[in-house]
């Protein structure tokens, strides 16, 4: 014990480790380190809130201040007893005289001070000091228990009492005074001996220290599993790059041996047709020679010879000029040239670059930052909700297939639904797939390193297919409120544009909730279609006084009108690419495909539609399908103005239309179409088959979109929003 306590007594464990001095009424953080008062409270006034400067860890003071924390008396022990040992030694002088370096000498244990001989006779006859223990430096030098070197502490109120009692009800220590004066034992105070106390927080201590130490050890075979785990990671890493360099070298080696390809193609097919054309050539030469010279000797004959050698020549002369004006020489040379064609587009083949490899880890994933996107999904359906992985910042971050799991289970319990991951972003995003197979409510558990994601488990909603999977709107005039919906209309961000009839005005709308991102008003009265550009301008088509069309830009600024006297009383609109576009007209029962700047290009259907309404087109096939309402089918025109076929008739038997009104069109080129009368979305085959019913509306749906999540949206023109309907 004694050559422990020896070696505790070094300078650095008895060292404030902010002033660097030895301790000065050392103070104990909650955090159990110690430093001097007087460094506390300095740092106090400059820190708010103040951090142990150790371990940071935050400190919440008492009211007291730095003078409410406990004192270390451990550490002011080690002092006394640093201090009693080198008193003793020679050349020491007394620290109450400052004299008195030989000669016997004693401590005070009270007082904690060295005293000479002199000193120690006044301090034993003083009335203040004369019940002090003074201990002569002979006993001193032959003790080695640190703990006999403990100052006796003294009661604040009674300053010749020592605090040997603890009153359990205050949670402070007590002189004997204490106990018949201000800590009388009753209901309120409960005074106990201090040994009696030490006692129970000794074996309590000693309990806790039983648990410490298997702890300790279990943390120390931790710190080497982490040292090998960094060896690991080290190997890893030269264990991947090696793996990448090697990919990479042979996707490299390959667009070079196609590079040689390609180029080895392009010098062979240069050398064919430049073979043929100097063939061609030298035909052409030899021809012109040849002629070039009949011409010369015919021209002298006729301009220099006499009457007997035209007469001897003249016939021979002229067979071969006939003869070479009627030979068939190829005159156009050919028409070819060496070019090459890029069979896949770069930008495509970039995106295709990004997926070729990805590098993920799980150890800076914080499952508390990760987020999942769960959507309505419908029975039967292949449905996606996403995994977003991030780390303890928030910031995204790739992991590996084998860190996620992903578990979908039914009502009730019922059996787990087949789910798959299929990374994007390089890892760092992950689509969980699945087909529920019941309707109703199911539970999604999404994990990371065995640790469930923020949220998990979610709740999962499985509807039917002819329910709709969300609704935009409900009936009124505040923005994000809709009233007569006509028309509807995908952006190139996906969003959701709706034109409303009576409220006068397009609103703009998230596809994945329903709330609205903007509104602006339209200064005209019965508007009907709407549609979008390339660029994201909008299209909208208005009858009555102020008919045309108006273009505005995604702001909701006016750009343009269109308004010429062919254009009569228009209702829905189709946008090609290229910026033309074409507008049904109820008047002349006819479609005007117009030029972008809204001159007439032709039109298209006259005498072929009673009452066309609403457009849409395969640009792909160079088709146009438009719904005539009035005559209850689908009618399908080439852009050239052609009748190609028509589909549908009065019923509302499946295949059957019913005052037909919104169309729109599948990548696959399948045709959506809505029906006012009996409210029924059918989906058609690009020859007009009928396929399938996607729902029956009780709104009257009019316009119709199909939005890049699969989803048919649908405006309900009665219904006063705008419905959408999973569609694959």
């Amino acid at each position: 014990m004694a050559s422990k306590m020896a070696n505790d007594m070094d300078r650095q464990s008895l060292t404030c480790q902010i002033c660097m001095s030895l301790f000065r009424a050392p103070k104990i953080l909650p955090c159990l380190h110690s430093f001097c008062r007087e460094c506390l409270q300095e740092l106090a006034t400059k820190q708010q809130p103040l951090e142990c400067p150790t371990c940071r860890k935050p400190v919440s003071l008492p009211d007291q201040g730095v003078d409410g924390l406990k004192n270390n008396f451990y550490v002011s022990n080690l002092l006394d007893f640093a201090a009693v040992k080198k008193g003793a030694g020679p050349g020491v002088p007394c620290q109450v005289c400052e004299g008195g370096q030989d000669g016997g000498k004693s401590w005070c244990v009270d007082c904690a001070t060295w005293m000479c001989g002199a000193c120690t006779t006044v301090h034993r006859k003083l009335p203040g000091t004369k019940e002090h223990e003074v201990v002569p430096a002979e006993v001193l030098k032959a003790e080695k228990d640190v703990s006999k070197f403990q100052r006796k502490r003294h009661c604040h109120k009674h300053k010749n009492q020592e605090l040997v009692f603890y009153c359990e009800s205050c949670n402070a220590l007590v002189c004997t005074a204490c106990t018949v004066v201000d800590h009388r034992p009753g209901t309120d105070h409960n005074p106990v001996e201090v040994s009696a106390i030490a006692d129970d927080q000794k074996d309590k201590l000693r309990q806790l220290l039983s648990q410490v130490d298997p702890r300790l050890e279990e943390m120390q075979e931790a710190l080497k599993e982490f040292d090998k785990e960094m060896m690991k990671l080290d190997s890893s890493r030269i264990e991947s790059v090696n793996q990448a360099t090697s990919y990479f070298q042979h996707l490299a080696d390959l667009l070079q041996k196609r590079e040689r390809e390609i180029l080895s193609q392009i010098d062979s097919t240069y050398r064919g047709i430049g073979k043929t054309l100097e063939s061609q050539k030298e035909e052409v030469e030899l021809g012109f020679a040849r002629l070039a010279s009949a011409r010369t000797f015919c021209g002298q004959a006729v301009d220099h010879g006499d009457e007997m050698h035209l007469v001897e020549v003249g016939e021979q002369a002229q067979r071969r000029v006939e003869g070479l004006l009627q030979e068939r020489i190829n005159l156009k040379p050919e028409q070819d040239k060496v070019q090459f064609s890029e069979r896949v587009n770069v930008a495509d083949f970039k995106k295709d670059v990004e997926r070729f490899g990805i590098v993920s880890s799980t150890v800076n994933v914080d499952v508390s930052k990760c987020r999942v996107v769960t959507k309505t999904p419908v029975v039967g359906l292949q449905c996606t909700s996403v995994l977003e992985t991030a780390d303890e910042e928030g910031q995204a971050v790739a992991v590996n297939r084998e860190a996620i799991t992903a578990t979908l289970t039914g009502p009730a319990g019922t059996r787990a639904v087949p789910t798959l991951l299929q990374a994007r972003d390089e890892g760092r995003v992950w689509d969980i797939l699945y087909t529920p197979e019941v309707t109703g409510r199911h539970r999604l558990e999404v994990k990371v390193k065995d640790r469930d994601v923020a949220g998990s488990p979610f709740d999962v909603m499985v509807r039917s297919r002819d329910s709709a999977v969300i609704t935009i709107g409900r009936e009124g005039s505040e923005e994000g409120q809709v009233k007569k919906p006509i028309d509807v209309a995908i952006d190139g961000e996906g969003k959701v544009v709706v034109l409303e009839q009576v409220n006068r005005r397009i609103q703009v709308f998230n596809a994945e909730h329903g709330n609205v991102l903007k509104c602006f008003p339209i200064e005209s009265e019965g508007l009907f279609g709407t549609d979008t550009d390339s660029s994201g301008n909008l299209f909208v088509t208005s009858y009555g006084a102020s008919f045309g069309v108006r273009k505005y830009s995604r702001e909701g600024e006016l750009l343009a009108t269109f308004n010429p006297e062919y254009l009569r009383h228009p209702l829905g609109v189709a946008v090609l690419k290229d910026g033309r576009m074409v507008a049904a007209d109820k008047q002349q029962k006819s479609c005007l495909l117009l030029q972008p700047d809204g001159s007439l290009i032709r039109e298209i259907g006259k005498g072929q539609l009673q009452d066309p309404w609403f457009i849409a087109i395969d640009e792909s096939r160079g088709l146009m399908f438009v719904t005539d309402n009035r005559a209850h089918k689908v009618v399908v025109f080439d852009l050239e103005g052609n009748l190609r076929f028509s589909f549908g008739k009065r019923g509302q038997n499946p295949g059957e239309l019913s005052s037909p009104t919104g169309v729109t069109l599948d990548p696959a080129g399948n045709v959506i179409v809505a029906n006012k009368a009996d409210g029924r979305v059918q989906v058609f085959g690009p020859d007009g088959r009928y396929l399938r019913t996607v729902t029956t509306s009780r709104g009257a749906p009019h316009g119709l979109a199909l939005t890049p999540e699969g989803y048919v949206a649908v405006a309900c023109y009665t219904g006063h929003c705008v419905e959408l309907y999973r569609y694959k």
